[in-house]
Order: structure tokens, then C-alpha cells, then sequence
């Protein structure tokens, strides 16, 4: 009996991933939709008092009171950034950014996904206060991109999923590292030493075999993220150094492991069982051995990223749509988008993404930095290059931090969501005509 036999992991991975990122997509579309529906409803003003709402918590003599908007951008989507966090150390580490030969394509492609679209904001708001809002258009949202993706079926090469995953991954890191230094708010170096201070203490940890998942979170959430959350530096960027903290290793190999889960199936052939459906108290030892043998070879990086998936994609991303793509729609509104705020994100996702990311693409293989992935051809990166426009929840995201004014942000949302439509549809038509064609020449760029 071969208690490990299963598809290779890179196929299994992809399968939960690309599935959770479909029905991600649908709810993150529903979700939006029941926000614009709300917003332009009668009942407007529920909507805009429920995420305003107070909401207290309390230690002793400290509390800390903010509207319920924003412990879901700052709390919620800390968490969020937690997992993106997880993903990006798990490919660094063994995934598709673990060697230059497989990340550099992606890495000049993503570099390319976020200049492009940033100096396409800057040309239309150069000089205007709006100019700080270039790191809008530079976001992808990894869930829909991918969803996008799978609804193309089996057509698709498994390289070209790899190539946008490894895109998108590259793409949040840059997000995160754009947020960190340009939208956090007045600095208070002291909380900063102190967040610091429990960061250290999580990776002493890390480095002295503690594997219990609780301490991480304790530590995290009490330690690192509370103290960002002060210091002026947005929390969600807590989350993402946390997650560099997490174990990434096992405490015993596949061969280990395979042996002792056999030796433990053998004995249960000669263990009495209980009446009915109860085990006997054999059998529970034996099921508490197996799922101890389970923990020592899951890695807590690989365990924490499995379990918080299935809660940051079916319920925090929804929870921040709804919370977040609530827009009017109005002649007001929609005669935004044609200002130069509008036009820079619109124009940044639509072309500026597509462009940025073929264009260095093209200058990556033509000076041997990187090589085009097997099965890729131009046109498909081309129709990558569109999907990786739906900016959506990191562009709602960002813009959240950089545009306060009502009637601006507003219409940033719109140009937003019409950009993400529009990026949707024309990267699914690209990329379904391309693989529905295969002899037909690739689209070359011309440069």
C-alpha cells in the first residue's frame, strides 16, 4: 500500500490554487456588484454607516477605536497580506522564484507591470497633487487574474500559469514594498523599534525549533502588528514580515515519515476495535500518532498557508470588496474618469500594465537576461499582459491610502472597475483566441 501516492505536487498545487482563485473571482464580482447595487440604492446611507461605525478594543486603560472601514483595511487585509507573504517566502524558497533561470522572465515582466503603468499615471498628474497616486495602476489582483486564466480550460500550457503566478507573486512583493515606503503616514521610530524588536523575537523562535502556531500569532498579531499599527508604517506590512518569520522546514524527511505512518497502518491490522462506530482506545493512539507524524513532516509555513487560504479567499477579499467597491454612479462620477487622475489609472491598467510587462519582456530576452518559458509565445504574454491590468481589490486597496477626498476617490473606483472589466475581457479574447489557434503565427511585438 502506497500511503503517498499522489499527482506531482507543482500539479496539485495549481489545481487548489487556480480553483480557489475561480471561485474567488465569482464572489469577488458578486460581491462588488451587491456594493454598486447598495450605493446607488435608496438605501445609500446604510451602507456608507455601517463601515463607519465605531468599533472598540480594549486592554486595561489602552484601547483602540477605529470605524469598522478601517479595522477591515488595517486588520483584515493585514491578514491577507499575511498569506501573500507566506506564498512569496514558499516560492523563494522552493516554488518558481527558488532559481534565476525560472523567476527572471517574470521578475523583468513584473518590473516592466509596474514602471509602465506608474509613468503613464505621472504623465497625466504630473505637477497636480494627484501625482502621488502613481502606485494605483501598478497593482494586479492575483485571485481574478488567475480565475481569468482557468476559465480557459486545459488549453492552457501549464508554463503560462506559471508565468502570471510568478508575475502576480513578483507584482504583490512590489506592492508591499510601494506601500511600506511611500504610503505610510508620520513615523514614530519607537513603535518601529519595538515591532522590530518582537520580529526578532519571532525569528529567534523560528531558529530555535518552536513549530506552535499559537506563540507565532501571539507574538504577530500582540507584538508586530500592534506595534505597526502605531508607528505610523501601514499594518498590513506586519503581516508580510511575519510571515518571513514563520518555519518554512520539516523535522522529519518524506522516508521518515512514510516508514513510521506504514509501520502505524501495519499495527492497526492485529488492533481490536470498539462496538459500533467508536475506537478503541488502541485505534486513538494510533490516530494521534499519525497526526503527530503529520505535524513533524508538514512545515508550519505550508500548513498555516493551506488553512488560512480557504478564510482570506472566501471571506476577508469579499468582505473588503463589499466594503470597498461601493461607488456612485452618477454623470458626476463617471465625468471623472476622463480627468487626469481617471485617465491615468484607466490608461495605466489597459495599456500601461500589457505594455510595461511585453516591452521588458522584449528587452529581457533580446539581451539574454531571461528567455521565453517553454510553450509561451508572444501573443500569449501579450493576453497576460491584459489580465494582469485587473487591478481591482489592490488598486481599490491603494487608492484607499492615497486619496482622501470623497468625490476623488469616488471616481477613482470607477475608473478602476471599468479598467478591470475591460482588462478581463480583452486578456480572456487574446488568450482564448491564441490558444484556440495554435498554428497561427505569435504575435511578435515590434519595438
Amino acid at each position: 500500500m502506497n500511503l503517498l501516492k499522489q499527482k506531482p505536487v507543482i500539479a496539485n498545487v495549481f489545481e487548489r490554487f487556480v480553483h480557489s482563485s475561480t471561485s474567488t473571482g465569482i464572489v469577488l464580482v458578486i460581491t462588488a456588484i451587491i456594493a454598486i447595487v447598495w450605493v446607488n440604492s435608496p438605501a445609500r446611507e446604510t451602507y456608507f454607516s455601517l463601515w463607519q461605525q465605531k468599533f472598540t478594543i480594549a486592554f486595561g486603560n489602552a484601547s483602540i477605536s477605529k470605524p469598522l472601514i478601517l479595522w477591515i483595511n488595517d486588520g483584515l487585509m493585514a491578514v491577507f497580506f499575511f498569506v501573500v507573504g507566506l506564498e512569496i517566502k514558499r516560492e523563494i524558497i522552493a516554488g518558481h522564484l527558488s532559481t534565476w533561470k525560472n523567476a527572471a522572465m517574470p521578475v523583468y515582466a513584473a518590473l516592466g507591470g509596474m514602471v509602465v503603468p506608474a509613468l503613464t499615471f505621472v504623465f497625466f498628474n504630473y505637477g497636480k497633487p494627484s501625482s502621488s497616486g502613481w502606485g494605483i495602476p501598478m497593482a494586479t489582483d492575483i485571485a481574478f487574474s488567475l480565475g481569468i486564466l482557468a476559465m480557459l480550460g486545459k488549453k492552457v500550457p501549464l508554463s503560462l500559469k506559471v508565468f502570471l503566478m510568478a508575475l502576480a507573486i513578483v507584482d504583490d512583493l512590489g506592492a508591499v514594498l510601494v506601500i511600506a515606503f511611500f504610503y505610510s503616514s508620520k513615523i514614530v521610530l519607537s513603535n518601529i523599534a519595538l515591532g522590530a524588536l518582537f520580529l526578532g523575537l519571532m525569528i529567534v523562535m523560528n531558529l530555535m525549533g518552536v513549530r506552535n502556531k499559537l506563540a507565532y500569532a501571539i507574538t504577530g498579531i500582540l507584538g508586530i502588528w500592534l506595534a505597526f499599527l502605531l508607528s505610523g508604517v501601514h499594518p498590513t506590512i506586519a503581516g508580510v514580515l511575519a510571515a518571513f518569520a514563520i518555519p518554512a522546514n520539516r523535522k522529519i524527511d518524506k522516508t521518515q515519515f512514510k516508514e513510521s505512518v506504514t509501520s502505524i497502518a501495519e499495527s492497526l491490522k492485529n488492533t481490536p476495535s470498539a462496538k459500533g462506530q467508536f475506537l478503541s482506545r488502541e485505534e486513538m493512539q494510533a490516530v494521534g500518532a499519525i497526526k503527530e507524524n503529520c505535524k513533524r513532516f508538514e512545515p508550519p509555513l505550508q500548513a498555516l498557508e493551506s488553512s488560512m487560504n480557504r478564510w482570506v479567499y472566501s471571506l476577508i477579499m469579499p468582505v473588503f470588496a463589499l466594503s470597498n467597491a461601493g461607488v456612485v454612479i452618477d454623470s458626476g462620477s463617471l465625468s471623472t474618469i476622463t480627468n487626469a487622475t481617471g485617465m491615468g489609472i484607466l490608461l495605466g491598467l489597459v495599456l500601461g500594465k500589457p505594455f510595461g510587462i511585453v516591452l521588458f519582456s522584449w528587452i529581457a530576452q533580446k539581451t539574454g537576461l531571461a528567455s521565453i518559458p517553454e510553450k509561451i509565445k508572444w501573443v500569449h504574454i501579450w493576453g497576460v499582459g491584459l489580465l494582469a491590468g485587473i487591478g481591482f481589490t489592490m488598486s481599490l486597496f491603494i487608492a484607499n491610502l492615497d486619496i482622501k477626498d470623497p468625490q476623488l476617490i469616488n471616481g477613482a473606483k470607477v475608473s478602476i472597475l471599468i479598467a478591470s472589466v475591460i482588462a478581463s475581457l480583452a486578456g480572456y479574447l487574446v488568450l482564448k483566441k491564441a490558444l484556440g489557434s495554435r498554428k497561427k503565427e505569435p504575435l511578435t511585438p515590434t519595438m
